[in-house]
């Protein structure tokens, strides 16, 4: 017998570097003892195997490549004689007397088999991973763990898609046979470790059971299908789980009681999204007002923005407002609001309006886009900025809207108001905090977003930033009592 060594139960290339000086010198599979490196076994049995120096050059794998990404899959099963069946199907495959269609052979069904439980390792690792808070690193990253126990060697497989799904955070997957972490930069693996590496618990286990007890339709309850989704050998690590023995048991008192209650109220933004298709196969509005104008809002399609937001954010005010603001457009809570500043941003500007003596009750507020752009990225939609196109193409309902209010100030928040207010791009060094005048008998103050303010990393200079949008609300406060001066454009 001849002894292959490989280095680890997951080590492919080098099984593959071995298998290939293997077939060089034709050394048939039943004569092969593979084993791992350090592993006991009989060293007297077989002979170390060490590729011939005269031996011909490993030849090019004339396999079809199917097979590679079979091998490179099925290395990772437990099965202890994985590398020996690869190899004697890979040396069937070389001499021609097998192929990869042959369901009916041993071999072949073997491969098959084992390909197909990897695949389904790896999706219910995907699938059944629960990650607990650790902490929060010194970049300001947040960091999670988690610990899962796969059926087979999988995380090398099943790592990559963490990696594209959370590259925003620092994670580590633990597993008792290796180690996956990713640090933002790289994704590395280590040896295993134990249950007791990761934390016990943390808040977002209560999230996952209120999660998991608001989707559960007990109307629909089949425990056999459901338990061949979600095995109950994973149940162990899943802090849902806990919920499933006393759901079972209620169900049927609560189908019951869901049968017996009256029909619900429609989910108010599947309304709006109704009327929404119904205004834009209606005939255009004469747009005489501003409730005309933002029901035609609500089906404007002029530019392609329209197809992933969740509805067009028109602006609210009082049509007899002497001021209006102007953002830049929705964010991800005004997509889902409805209404334009109800964010993060939006409470800021309250803040500083009401500092600087401004109401904005009295205010007509608005944005210079009315859909979300944004990029997805895993759970979270990114806001992503508009581009000229997209402003220009938005400003003519931001005219609309100008000529129905008639305000004499406009206060635009940002680079985006700003060219949707003036139709050209400016640089706010020279523009921010002057009052200019406009055509007709409006004025125009251009500053910063206050979304700005939330997104400098530096306290010293968010202080610094913040008192001088506080002084261009008060330019803008004193234009509107008539103590104000126009600068001239």
């Amino acid at each position: 017998m001849i002894a292959a060594t490989l280095d680890a139960e997951t080590d492919f290339e080098g099984w593959r570097r071995t298998a290939r000086a293997l077939l060089a010198e034709e050394i048939t599979p039943d004569t092969v003892d593979w084993r791992l490196r350090g592993a006991p076994g009989d060293l007297l049995a077989a002979v170390p195997f060490q590729p011939s120096a005269h031996a011909r050059p490993a030849p090019a794998a004339r396999v079809p490549k199917r097979f590679i990404d079979l091998a490179r899959r099925v290395i990772c099963h437990t099965d202890p004689e994985r590398f020996a069946r690869l190899y004697r199907i890979l040396f069937r495959l070389q001499a021609r007397t097998l192929h990869l269609d042959q369901v009916t052979d041993d071999d072949i069904g073997w491969l098959m088999s084992c390909d197909k439980a990897i695949r389904r390792d790896v999706h219910k690792t995907h699938a059944f991973v629960r990650f607990r808070a650790t902490g929060t690193g010194p970049d300001g990253r947040e960091a999670f763990a988690a610990w899962f126990e796969p059926t087979h060697r999988t995380l090398g497989l099943s790592a990559p898609f963490f990696q594209r799904r959370f590259p925003n955070m620092d994670w580590i997957i633990v597993t008792p046979h290796r180690t996956a972490l990713w640090d933002g930069e790289t994704l590395r693996f280590s040896e295993g470790g134990q249950r007791s590496d990761v934390p016990a618990e943390d808040a977002v286990e209560d999230q996952w059971r209120a999660y998991f007890r608001s989707i559960f339709n007990p109307a629909r309850l089949k425990v056999s299908a459901m338990t061949s989704e979600m095995p109950r050998k994973y149940w162990k690590n899943l802090p849902e789980a806990e919920l499933i023995p006393e759901l079972i048991a209620t169900a049927p008192a609560r189908a019951r009681t869901l049968q017996a209650q009256p029909l619900q109220a429609p989910n108010p933004l599947a309304t709006h999204l109704a009327r929404q298709r119904a205004a834009r196969t209606a005939p255009a509005p004469a747009l005489e007002t501003l409730s005309d104008l933002h029901t035609a809002v609500s089906a404007c399609t002029r530019c392609p923005l329209y197809q992933d937001a969740s509805q067009a954010v028109p602006g609210e005010g009082p049509d007899t407002a002497r001021w209006m603001i102007v953002g830049e457009q929705p964010g991800d809570q005004e997509d889902i609001a409805g209404r334009p500043f109800t964010g993060p941003a939006g409470q800021l500007l309250d803040t500083m309006l009401e500092q600087a003596g401004l109401d904005r009750s009295a205010a007509y507020v608005t944005n210079a886009v009315k859909h979300f752009k944004f990029t997805p990225r895993g759970k979270r939609r990114m806001h992503q900025r508009p581009n000229a196109g997209e402003i220009d193409a938005c400003r003519w309902w931001l005219d609309l809207e100008r000529q129905q209010v008639r305000p004499d100030l406009i206060i635009a928040l940002g680079a985006s108001a700003a060219r949707g207010v003036l139709g050209r791009s400016v640089k706010m060094s020279e523009v921010r905090g002057r009052i200019l005048p406009l055509p007709g008998a409006s004025s125009v103050l251009v500053t910063i977003h206050p979304a700005y303010l939330l997104r400098l990393p530096d306290a010293a200079r968010a202080r610094t930033e913040r008192h001088r949008f506080a002084q261009d609300l008060s330019t803008a406060r004193d234009f509107l009592d008539g103590t104000g001066i126009r600068t001239t454009a």
